[in-house]
């Protein structure tokens, strides 16, 4: 098997080590792993791409690759200069450090990696590893993506649905902030809301008068209804969400068609 990996931390971030290591496990001693990775930290850049601008390539040793623009970038670097000839059989994207749930999931890079691999027709997965007090701590607060992330994609690889509509599916992956023998299991669940989480603003004053807004969040997985990624993963259940970039109310399709 040959599989892409990208994530939105950067070439450098210990995350991205993790998936390599799952993704190894998955290709096996005859397959290859290519890393197609940000140069610099992309978080929270989601979907976009380096349209308007030219985009750096650097090769950095021996099937890795850092770009110089967002996840989304690194899979069209992949897919159309790097891999052109040899396809990949999967594309993996993470593991980012911190949750990719509920409202999170419109912000993240990471979930804009599979997003853009998704459009080109190749199987892909997100991963994210959900930091607490109770892992941050741990020598390898990684440790429950690492030691369950490679049988969750060897189930969703033999069994799950991918392209079955023009806007094929891939998968969110959430790990809890637990140790690995803390995880409570998996659960196949729904993207999340959040009702008393939102981004927001805070200002400060730099020492030379010049004015600048931190983004601010607030904690709230646990508002979000049972079943959803943001409330499981939070009672450190492990998360598998199917996601769609079709953004259609299709609920509401047939009754606005009536309204015109």
């Amino acid at each position: 098997m040959r599989i892409l990996i990208t994530n939105d931390d950067g070439i450098t971030a210990p995350g991205l080590a993790v998936i390599e290591a799952i993704a190894a496990d998955l290709a096996g001693p005859d397959g290859e792993v290519w890393v197609v990775a940000p140069a610099f930290e992309q978080s929270g850049v989601s979907h976009c791409i380096s349209y308007i601008r030219p985009m750096r390539l650097e090769k950095l040793g021996e099937r890795r690759y850092a770009v110089e623009g967002s996840p989304a970038d690194c899979i069209l670097a992949g897919l159309f200069e790097i891999l052109k000839d040899t396809p990949p059989d999967l594309i993996l994207s993470g593991v980012n450090r911190g949750h990719n749930v509920a409202e999170d999931t419109l912000y993240s890079g990471t979930i804009g990696g599979t997003i853009e691999a998704t459009l080109h027709g190749f199987k892909a997965i997100a991963m994210s590893q959900y930091y607490s007090r109770d892992n941050a701590l741990l020598d390898d607060p990684f440790e429950a993506a690492r030691v369950h992330g490679a049988g969750i994609c060897r189930r969703l690889l033999d069994s799950a649905t991918w392209h079955d509509q023009p806007y094929g599916v891939f998968y969110n992956v959430n790990f809890p902030g637990v140790s690995a023998a803390k995880t409570k299991g998996i659960k196949a669940t729904v993207q999340g809301h959040r009702p008393s989480s939102a981004f927001g603003v805070e200002p400060h004053t730099a020492p030379n008068g010049r004015r600048y807004l931190w983004i601010t969040a607030s904690p709230g997985n646990d508002s979000a209804a049972v079943g959803t990624d943001a409330r499981e993963a939070s009672e450190n259940w492990i998360t598998v969400t199917p996601l769609r970039a079709d953004m259609t109310a299709h609920d509401i399709a047939t009754g606005l068609a009536e309204l015109f």
